[in-house]
């Protein structure tokens, strides 16, 4: 993918940059097994962001690391975590990419108050579906501060038969915005694109991670964009990837075009591949430039004694719990047309209308089972990551009546574009439907719907 197009022809084609193809990871050792009750501490600490002399960066993390423990169980375990602020503003946990169970989405005010300094809540939820979700707090018009600081991190929820591979690698992928002496700057309102920084960082250290492997390793890559704005453009150099699921739902293992995936703020994709077979050779993962220079995201070094061969790459076994088909023609059908604020410290408007997010009406009630079609209308010059919380959503094409042949949380949509998205409305309560770049959702691009 060359890396001096311009970031509106490159983002025209995000929706279409996705071509189609079983297998046993050993889980990482690092990260607890959730049992019982664990607590989630949110505090102040440090991170060491930027060389010495600058000082190390003060944070926000769960445990005051970011980002926070990584939380994982088994498909069918209930999860169950206790929230403590420690901090002095109010929090609480969207599990991102979970559905259902819309007492605990953790979006205040929408589907609980929000937790506030010195005080606590419960989460407890069943992890129904297998696949990798992240975790971070959603208070409406706080979320880019709280997310910006740290407050983020990964939950793994593990299916019964794992894929076959050599290593099961999990990386967190985030930016931040610094000042020269490595405090973070505190401006969390930014306009247009939203809040990119110039610092790109993987698992809470500065890029590249770097990681040495047996010649031939086939590698379970699992990893997230953590960051408030920025979406990735995520490169592959010296690999042959496979995507086998995108946001925690698997599907047929297919080679991205370009071997570029786009990942949103928000998205999780899950790989496999094979490292080359000479010893001393790198691959790489790489953040495709926009208008600047490539970046290394993570280095593989091959060594030691050669891997043994696997089978041929295939895929996870598809979510049996989702529809097979989505009745088009039987659906609720919800255009909205999204216009960016007109001028500072005005919001975004919706149909026309100036947003009331959260405290105003739903968009519109359906009765559990309901099939929906949504209809994202971009009127902005700079692209929007629409996110349907509670469900998983099909892509549907431009130009027929077919979708995607995968499902995700959210869809970017281009500066000036429209595009739909469908899904059953199978789980009851008040769902938030809202732009997965932070600021703006703070700034009024947001709203709900409700399952009845």
């Amino acid at each position: 993918m060359p890396s001096n197009c311009s970031r509106r022809a490159f983002l025209v084609g995000v929706a279409a940059t996705l071509v189609s193809l079983d297998a046993r990871a050993e889980p990482p050792a690092a990260g607890p097994k959730v049992a019982g009750l664990t607590t989630l501490e949110a505090r102040k600490g440090t991170a060491r962001l930027l060389p010495e002399p600058a000082h190390a960066t003060e944070i926000w993390g769960f445990g005051g690391k970011t980002p926070g423990p990584l939380l994982r169980l088994a498909q069918g375990e209930d999860l169950a975590v206790g929230l403590v602020n420690g901090l002095e503003k109010p929090l609480s946990i969207h599990w991102h990419g979970m559905r259902g169970d819309n007492a605990m989405d953790g979006v205040a005010p929408l589907t609980q108050a929000e937790v506030a300094p010195g005080g606590r809540f419960d989460y407890r939820r069943k992890a129904a579906d297998a696949g990798l979700f992240c975790y971070r707090p959603s208070v409406f018009g706080a979320t880019p501060e709280l997310v910006g600081r740290g407050l983020k991190g990964l939950l793994v929820v593990d299916e019964p038969k794992p894929l076959e591979a050599d290593a099961d690698l999990l990386l967190v992928l985030d930016d931040w915005r610094l000042d020269k002496d490595g405090a973070i700057e505190g401006d969390f309102a930014a306009p247009g694109a939203g809040r990119l920084g110039s610092l790109v960082a993987v698992d809470g250290s500065p890029a590249p991670a770097r990681r040495d492997f047996s010649p031939g390793a086939r590698i379970r890559l699992r990893f997230a964009n953590l960051a408030n704005a920025r979406i990735m453009f995520v490169g592959f150099d010296n690999i042959q990837p496979f995507v086998v699921a995108v946001d925690s739902q698997p599907c047929d293992a297919f080679e991205p075009v370009r071997r570029t995936i786009p990942a949103a703020p928000g998205a999780r994709f899950e790989l496999l591949f094979d490292l080359p077979q000479a010893e001393n050779t790198t691959a790489k993962l790489v953040l495709r430039g926009i208008d600047e220079p490539d970046r290394d995201l993570a280095i593989f070094t091959t060594k030691g004694a050669k891997a043994v061969a696997r089978p041929a790459i295939a895929a996870l076994p598809q979510n049996p719990l989702l529809p097979t088909e989505i009745k088009l023609q039987a659906a609720k059908k919800v255009d909205l047309t999204l216009e960016p604020p007109a001028s500072p410290g005005v919001g975004w408007r919706i149909n026309g209308a100036p947003s009331k997010a959260y405290g105003g009406p739903p968009l519109f009630q359906v009765k559990r089972g309901s099939p929906v079609t949504l209809g994202f209308v971009n009127r902005a010059e700079v692209p929007v990551v629409m996110h349907v919380h509670g469900h998983c959503v099909r892509l549907l094409h431009d130009l027929d009546d077919g979708w995607e042949p995968y499902w995700r949380n959210g869809v970017v949509v281009p500066p000036g574009k429209t595009k739909h998205v469908a899904f059953v409305a199978d789980s009851p309560g008040k769902w938030a439907v809202h732009d997965d770049i932070l600021e703006h959702e703070a700034a009024g691009l947001a709203a709900w719907f409700e399952v009845k």
